[in-house]
């Protein structure tokens, strides 16, 4: 990551899962860091208008502990062009931005706005999905919520909130449908909204050379009690991939399925490389680069995980299969 770049991290999480708590002890907590935190109410329900007519200004805040709020009800980017010339005017100070969604909103376009846009893309760096589960509430709300699904499976890391509500098994069970919808997110427990900031800061969720760590609970587990629209699958093989085999198949798929693919990542074994290939994508946007060197002694092999709404595992699954060398 360029020195230049303001890392970004973006909060999601389920209604009453404590989301707000978090917020306000980064707001207000002496942690040392000057973190401008962006409220994003765009496409909420329930605000009254007339109050919108009258507060057109959105506030952007100084708090005492040099943390900056802001209020969005709209345009993201906007705020963000905003956020920035005020920064490189040195009128505010702040290194990394912290978005909060709203309640049920799918992260999924707030994440795009960081690569699609190429003023914001060359000026701020996304850094992670967190999302926070209640997990008192989290069943009922993964089976009533499509949203809640996707705000899981999209995440880079959850934060499960309300344990000491909940005896060990219930959270097991729980911890075992989140990690079937997302097997890349480690889950942490936290009390009262007291996530250490190292927990939601820098977790490099986005950075392509990350490495693809998988929730063992996945790997062991086969039931299916729960029959949530966004699942996840992975795809291994110890024999290479022909680069331009798999090239046009991820290119077809994307364009077929890409709305549904919500996050997609893999470390590759291409025929003829001593290195690795890395790639991970969002929706219809997929990146890729050259990993570190195989190891010697190391057998190369690709591992691919998908996320997504409804994906058709065995044409995924199969599909890959004829893309080996």
């Amino acid at each position: 990551m360029s020195s230049k770049h303001v890392p970004v991290t973006i909060l999601t999480g389920f209604l009453g899962s404590g989301k707000t708590t978090l917020l306000n002890r980064i707001l207000k907590e002496e942690h040392g860091l000057k973190i401008a935190v962006i409220e994003n109410e765009f496409g909420e329900e329930g605000v009254d208008n007339d109050l919108l007519l009258q507060d057109r200004d959105e506030q952007i805040v100084e708090m005492n502990n040099g943390c900056i709020c802001c209020t969005v009800r709209g345009d993201l980017i906007r705020i963000l062009g905003e956020l920035r010339e005020r920064r490189e005017a040195g009128e505010i100070g702040f290194d990394r931005v912290v978005v909060e969604t709203t309640g049920l909103a799918d992260p999924g376009p707030v994440a795009q706005t960081f690569f699609l846009d190429d003023d914001i893309a060359d000026y701020f760096l996304l850094d992670a999905v967190i999302t926070v589960v209640d997990a008192k509430h989290g069943d009922k709300q993964l089976d009533e919520h499509k949203e809640a699904q996707e705000q899981v499976g999209f995440a880079d890391r959850i934060l499960m909130s309300k344990v000491d509500l909940v005896d060990e098994a219930g959270q097991q069970a729980l911890r075992q449908r989140i990690s079937r919808i997302n097997p890349r997110a480690p889950i942490k427990p936290v009390h009262f909204g007291n996530a250490a900031i190292a927990d939601v800061l820098d977790i490099r969720g986005f950075n392509l050379n990350a490495i693809l760590e998988l929730d063992p609970q996945f790997l062991t587990s086969d039931e299916h009690e729960h029959d949530d629209a966004v699942q996840s699958f992975v795809f291994r093989s110890s024999k290479p991939f022909d680069p331009l085999k798999l090239e046009d198949f991820l290119g077809g798929l994307i364009q077929v399925y890409g709305q549904d693919m919500l996050r997609y990542k893999g470390v590759l074994f291409m025929k003829g490389a001593d290195r690795q290939t890395v790639f991970q994508g969002v929706y219809q946007m997929m990146g890729a680069d050259l990993g570190r060197r195989w190891q010697p002694g190391e057998k190369p092999s690709s591992k691919m995980v998908f996320i997504g709404r409804n994906l058709p595992r065995d044409i995924f699954l199969k599909g890959l299969e004829q893309c080996l060398a």
